[in-house]
């Protein structure tokens, strides 16, 4: 695959893809075409996720109507209280959300809404956009199960530009009015199968839907060119391990395709001997890394084979937030390959993921490297990575899985 066919791809793919969407459905038959272009038969497989219609999103603050997008699967319902701008997670701090509607910074993580759940909070505020920049875009978050567990508050997403504005000025009430349709709905995953010498097989993943705003280029429709590009190259070349290609759906939504593979499979990953994921490839700018949750001897050796090539990289041995995570957690080695780029080159997440972060000649390279050391782990005699998650790992996986507070 050369850097004009690879470059059709993302122009042929450049729509928004959320998770649970006809439009995801979507690109997963386009992905299944492209398979078949170059003879390889590759199948839809559905999975149950949350979905929700929303009907009604509105936020006042002191009477005034500010633009908002309600947060899906936040259930339905009206709230009226005092605006709380949670600046720190302190004790102090939180204690202070009681009978509030809590304005935080960032993202709300499981850890930041039990805390406010049990300080008793009425309701939230989150904002993201950037307040340097011209647009007023605002994303369209949901209260993922995980993180309520049944336990909704409502909650609306506004524009970092208005969130300061209602800081500056002192906002003393706020207003959540919240109507959404709350159903199950179907996310997909894509998966192709190349057997091998043997009846073990390595498993290549790379999400491909997008979040509200964007139209994913980067992230992550770069990491699904790169491992459809890897199909083409293996369906021509010998490997003795057995190739699996999965393109997970959802991801954005909290690794929910892969998640949802990980556990049906579970008789297919006691037979995978290591999982290489692809995350965000292929970018104009950054540098290349590995992240490996694995033993550690595995980050030498990519060292050791990055020099030999002639190919810069920066490893580490981590968790990475990806379709990689629930393959560790199942006790597969995994590694992350990813191109991570400055912020003020390329963000993600956001209407500025376009395929203008990308370039045609830097994802053919990218792919080069990634295919030549999977060649190496599909020829192998024996893969090499031990089939174990080392403890330090574990730690990590309890803490991104919110099994286990990190102390830190």
């Amino acid at each position: 695959m050369d850097a004009k066919q690879i470059m059709k791809i993302f122009e042929e793919t450049a729509y928004v893809r959320t998770g649970g969407s006809s439009e995801e459905l979507r690109c997963a038959e386009y992905l299944r075409s492209k398979c078949a272009e170059i003879g390889l038969k590759a199948e839809i497989l559905p999975f149950d996720v949350d979905m929700a219609t929303m009907k009604r999103a509105e936020f006042y603050a002191d009477g005034a109507e500010i633009p908002c997008k309600g947060y899906l699967c936040a259930g339905s319902g009206e709230v009226e209280a005092p605006l709380y701008y949670l600046r720190g997670t302190d004790p102090l701090s939180l204690s202070q959300c009681r009978g509030k509607i809590v304005m935080i910074d960032g993202y709300l993580g499981y850890w930041r809404y039990q805390d406010i759940l049990e300080n008793g909070a009425v309701g939230f505020v989150t904002y993201d956009g950037n307040a340097n920049y011209t647009d007023w875009d605002i994303d369209q978050r949901e209260l993922r199960s995980f993180v309520s567990k049944g336990r909704k508050l409502p909650g609306v997403n506004i524009n970092a530009k208005s969130a300061i504005e209602l800081i500056r000025r002192g906002t003393v009430t706020a207003k959540i009015v919240l109507e959404q349709e709350e159903y199950r709905g179907q996310s997909h995953n894509v998966m192709l199968e190349l057997p091998g010498e043997t009846d073990e097989y390595i498993t290549l993943t790379a999400h491909y839907d997008s979040t509200s705003l964007s139209q994913g280029a980067y992230d992550n429709m770069s990491g699904s060119v790169g491992i459809l590009a890897a199909a083409e190259y293996f369906a021509a070349h010998p490997h003795r391990y057995g190739l699996r290609f999965l393109w997970c759906g959802s991801e954005e939504r909290g690794l929910l395709g892969s998640k949802a593979y990980c556990e049906t499979n579970e008789e297919a990953l006691k037979k995978t001997v290591l999982n290489i994921n692809l995350d965000m490839i292929g970018s104009v700018m950054g540098k290349f890394i590995a992240c490996c949750t694995s033993e550690e001897p595995l980050t030498h050796y990519i060292r050791y084979m990055a020099m030999e090539r002639g190919w810069g990289i920066e490893v580490q041995q981590d968790v990475y937030s990806s379709d990689s995570t629930p393959f560790a957690d199942k006790g597969v080695p995994a590694v992350s390959f990813a191109r991570i780029a400055p912020h003020n080159t390329a963000t993600i997440h956001n209407s500025y993921d376009t395929m203008a972060l990308v370039k045609g000649e830097q994802m053919a390279a990218d792919i080069g490297f990634i295919v030549a050391f999977t060649e190496r782990m599909a020829n192998a005699v024996r893969c090499p990575v031990a089939r174990e998650i080392p403890e330090n790992m574990k730690e990590k996986l309890d803490i991104y899985l919110t099994r286990k507070r990190d102390k830190k």
